[in-house]
């Protein structure tokens, strides 16, 4: 995933890969597989990626505050696995 830089403030955008999934009772789960317990939730789709940005943004400024490595996705490769189950 990409990142872009601001040269005058310093800041960069980062890119992260969020998963959502529709929850029997309504709404949606979202996690953040590249950042260990972002998650969050939204009733809606829209409102699910809403709310996940600001989970990663809030995520993101928890570790700046505390001195930690912000993680990227930048050399992270993705393959979907398929397997036949017998259920």
């Amino acid at each position: 995933m990409g990142k872009e830089y601001n040269l005058k403030s310093g800041e960069r955008s980062l890119s992260y890969r969020v998963r959502l999934r529709k929850e029997p009772d309504g709404g949606y789960t979202v996690t953040v597989p590249s950042l260990p317990g972002c998650v969050t939730y939204g009733d809606t789709i829209e409102e699910a990626i809403n709310m996940a940005k600001e989970a990663i943004e809030l995520y993101i400024e928890d570790l700046k505050e505390h001195g930690e490595e912000i993680p990227t996705e930048e050399e992270t490769l993705e393959y979907t696995q398929v397997v036949k189950a017998y259920a």
